[in-house]
């Protein structure tokens, strides 16, 4: 059973994970779930290290706790859970000076926040990529600029809904390096008007629903504005995993897939897309 002391630690390691996650922070949670012997904590003790390597808790001090840090900021980069086994009956001096004689296995597992989905548009692609894409752990904004679209009857599954006009809507919105964006709005200026403000920004994603022609019409356009290749390059145009997708629901599957891949660092930019069609969509 546990103590007081460790009851009220376990309360508070939970309320760190929270702020940790509100601040949209990644973090690990190192959890011994197994012990025999003589070990410097109790089972089911916890270390939440944060990605700079600030800690809270402890998982026993020592060699242990030294080694558990290493991983668990790993585990950070690599979003992949990892579980290390230990006996401390090979050198029980190196635990913090401690004469313990056991063993234990340490589960770490990442804390990541739910990426933030921002789709520009209400349309029916939209409607099955915000299901989607919110099944898939994604936090779903929806945004349009007419409120006969843009409401909760046709969104059950979206974090929220903005019913603005673009032009004021999209300065305001909160970007950064986890931030998906996909436009499918339901013209080609507002299309255009979006995909100018998306290439700005430091999104992690960035796709557009349309045509091979549409998208080379629209990228050459912005490039004799003056914005650089480079930018314009980490676009994902046509949007979506080439699955031969043609109904909403596909379509949805297929950009949510690419999201995926983006999110785990899987190559999905423009150049390769573009370097597969005919040269007459390219020139």
């Amino acid at each position: 059973m546990l103590s007081d002391s460790n009851t009220i630690l376990s309360m508070e390691i939970y309320e760190e994970i929270a702020a940790l996650l509100r601040s949209g922070k990644r973090g690990a949670l190192a959890t011994i779930v197994n012990s025999q012997g003589s070990v410097p904590s109790f089972r089911t003790a916890k270390l939440l290290v944060r990605e700079d390597a600030t800690t809270f808790g402890t998982v026993g001090g020592g060699s242990v706790e030294a080694e558990v840090l290493r991983a668990a900021l790993e585990v950070i980069q690599r979003e992949k859970p990892q579980t290390l086994s230990f006996n401390l009956n090979d050198k029980p001096q190196d635990n913090a000076g401690l004469t313990c004689g056991g063993t234990l296995q340490v589960f770490i597992e990442p804390l990541v926040p739910a990426p933030k989905l921002f789709i520009l548009g209400a349309g029916h692609i939209a409607m099955n990529l915000c299901k989607v894409a919110a099944l898939a752990g994604f936090e779903v904004t929806v945004i349009d600029d007419r409120e006969e679209f843009a409401n909760r009857e046709r969104f059950l599954d979206a974090y929220e809904i903005i019913a603005e006009p673009f032009e004021t809507a999209l300065p305001k919105l909160q970007l950064g390096p986890k931030t998906f964006i996909v436009i499918a709005t339901r013209g080609h200026g507002l299309d255009l008007l979006a995909l100018r403000w998306a290439v700005e920004s430091n999104a992690r994603y960035i796709g557009m629903v349309g045509s091979r022609k549409k998208s080379i019409t629209f990228l050459r356009e912005l490039e004799n504005e003056g914005i650089a290749a480079e930018k314009l390059a980490r676009v994902n145009t046509p949007i979506g995993l080439d699955i031969g997708a043609i109904t909403p629901e596909e379509i949805a599957v297929a950009v949510v897939a690419e999201m995926i891949a983006a999110r785990r660092g899987v190559d999905t930019t423009i150049r390769k897309k573009l370097d597969r069609q005919p040269r007459s969509l390219r020139e």
